[in-house]
């Protein structure tokens, strides 16, 4: 197989969107009625706070975050999704996020989105950005298909992004040394195993903490939403 030139890796959230799709999937959610919206709200500001500060259960959040739709019809469910789309994040779709993705696309690079959100909310954010390769949290499903609200396989969270990346690139008959250059573009600390994995890491619109983490390794620091 030939080698692609470059290997682009994308977080999500803070990254390529300047909201967080995982919490604001859970604000839509009481928005269109489905949760109490004082308790559902407070869990869903202490499960973001715990995540920002590196202390985020995975499993404990999973469960709490598909428990609102995981046992409506698919339909109704996908439908949700789909107004969660026009309504949230389509205005929140910058053009400086789509032009840096556009460009390592054109380029002819690989490129993935790497996400710690799940694969129901994130699938069709990263359509909308172009990209066909979505590594995100696998969610496992019963017998009947329904989502248990447990993960499956390794989640794209903290040390698992590496491990599932490499296991993607395994899949598609590459390794990482089949790239000239591997860059990751990511906002966060929960994310410094990856960015300490790529030969190019990219502080993109960083939190403070990852900004001085960037700052002291002589990382690249890009902001894509600031307008002035």
């Amino acid at each position: 197989m030939n080698a692609v030139r470059r290997l682009a890796l994308f977080d999500l959230d803070g990254t390529l969107l300047p909201t967080d799709s995982d919490h604001a999937f859970a604000e839509f959610m009481v928005k269109i009625g489905w949760v109490d919206s004082v308790a559902w709200r407070e869990r869903n500001d202490v499960f973001f706070a715990q995540y920002q500060a590196g202390t985020l259960n995975l499993a404990e959040y999973l469960d709490f975050a598909t428990s609102a739709w995981r046992t409506r019809p698919v339909a109704e469910a996908e439908a949700a999704r789909e107004r969660f789309m026009r309504e949230v994040i389509e205005p929140e779709l910058h053009p400086s996020a789509r032009a840096l993705v556009d460009g390592h696309l054109q380029a002819g690079d690989l490129v993935a989105v790497v996400t710690a959100t799940n694969e129901f909310v994130t699938r069709p954010i990263a359509s909308a950005f172009g990209v066909e390769h979505l590594l995100a949290v696998d969610l496992e499903r019963d017998d009947n298909g329904r989502v248990t609200g447990r993960a499956q396989g390794v989640p794209t969270f903290r040390e698992g992004k590496v491990v599932r990346v490499e296991a993607w690139l395994q899949s598609l008959g590459h390794q990482w040394g089949d790239f000239g250059e591997v860059l990751f573009y990511s906002d966060s600390t929960n994310d410094l195993p990856l960015l300490e994995r790529v030969q190019t890491p990219i502080a993109t619109n960083p939190t403070p903490a990852l900004e001085a983490i960037a700052r002291e390794r002589g990382w690249r620091i890009l902001r894509l939403f600031e307008t002035s």
